[in-house]
């Protein structure tokens, strides 16, 4: 017998197929389906669109203020699907990435964009540690892009762009425009806002935030994108696992809460890196000495800077900087784990060169991901490693 059992959140529904109690009913079903709705009527096939996947779509839509959002298997998955929504067998003006950008999407711009559908790709990259608004117009008027893709905080260097300006003047030359958010998330600043097309997120990491899952999300405003995106993901298969879904709602519950905590923590420990004699240098936002630390001011306003600190160590050579670093990973071991993702509660780390060797082959660079731990106790640890490798 079923019972209204009068739960607060929406079950999870593990179905793969939705039953249809006669033919009539399924006619109709798999006729709205080809609308490409983001909730339908009725529910056909779990690849299609799943209760508890919409769900935790409508959950991601709050957060990020926007008109629709999908979930995806992963953040690559959303990548795949956003760029897609503007792929056409008619498309003949070029694409524009930022050349700053998360390695796993330069891998898939050269390895599927270019290689598999023989596009028209091209970079902009920045001039010295700054994008250049003049230049970037320049490229833009010259290339006639179709789509700009850009990352608002850049993977590891955190490089900044003016977003508001990229937009402004990518709208002015026809370009639809993509934004990765993942490091900013929409806690710091929301591009739909001020005109991005679309805007994606590695659900992975803050939206998650517990290192257990993986997801992806694009979100957008304009209902022909939706559609369209829709239709891709069925048709390839990106769709999230209810399972996956359930456990991202449950966790964008601590979002803000675990997403400002991290901000905090992050700001205290670049201060706290900044002034050790072993460390080189120290990139992050939300310091003076950032390179772009007046657009952060600009986009992120008081909310904070982000979590993402890159630092690099001192050295005699780059043997004794890589033997820093080496020493540095192994003293922090027990509480700081060497993980290649970010977001996770507690703070993480990767060695740059050993993951963007061939773009940063610096010896002593160290990736830090802040966590959402006890702030005393992350500094005492940090602070005895680098007493001990003064010495090296």
């Amino acid at each position: 017998m079923k019972k209204d059992i009068n739960s607060s959140r929406t079950p999870l529904y593990r179905d793969s197929g939705f039953e249809l109690y006669n033919a009539s009913e399924t006619s109709g079903a798999f006729a709205a389906e080809a609308g490409h709705e983001r909730e339908p009527e009725k529910y056909i096939y779990s690849r299609y669109r799943n209760p508890t996947v919409v769900a935790a779509e409508e959950a991601v839509m709050k957060t990020e203020g926007c008109n629709w959002a999908l979930l995806t298997q992963s953040g690559m998955s959303a990548i795949d699907t956003a760029l897609s929504v503007f792929l056409s067998g008619k498309e003949t003006r070029p694409w524009l990435f930022f050349s700053e950008i998360y390695g796993g999407t330069i891998s898939y711009i050269e390895s599927i964009l270019k290689k598999r559908r023989g596009m028209d790709i091209h970079y902009f990259a920045p001039s010295g540690e700054r994008y250049d608004l003049d230049e970037f117009e320049k490229a833009v008027a010259e290339i006639k892009p179709s789509m700009v893709y850009l990352e608002s905080v850049s993977n590891p260097m955190l490089i900044m762009a003016d977003i508001r300006e990229v937009i402004r003047i990518s709208k002015m030359y026809g370009a639809k425009v993509i934004i990765d958010n993942t490091f900013a998330t929409p806690y710091l600043c929301r591009p739909l806002d001020i005109g991005a097309d679309i805007v994606i997120h590695s659900a992975t990491k803050y939206f998650s935030g517990h290192g257990n899952i993986t997801a992806g999300i694009i979100c957008g405003n304009d209902d022909e994108i939706l559609k369209s995106a829709i239709e891709y993901r069925k048709f390839v298969g990106h769709m999230l696992s209810p399972d996956d879904a359930y456990r991202l709602q449950s966790q964008m519950l601590t979002f803000g809460l675990r997403f400002r905590q991290q901000c905090e923590n992050a700001v205290k420990m670049a201060d706290f890196l900044e002034k050790s004699e072993v460390i080189s240098r120290i990139w992050y936002p939300g310091l003076k000495s950032h390179p772009t630390h007046d657009i952060a001011l600009k986009l992120f306003g008081a909310n904070g800077f982000g979590a993402m600190i890159t630092f690099d160590f001192d050295g005699k050579n780059p043997g004794n900087k890589r033997e820093r670093r080496d020493r540095f990973i192994e003293l922090v071991s027990g509480e700081i784990k060497l993980i290649p993702t970010l977001g996770d509660p507690h703070t993480i780390l990767m060695p740059v060169e050993a993951v963007w060797g061939a773009k940063y082959p610096e010896p002593g660079m160290i990736r830090l991901s802040v966590g959402f731990e006890d702030y005393r106790g992350l500094e005492e640890l940090v602070s005895y490693a680098l007493d001990l490798i003064s010495g090296v």
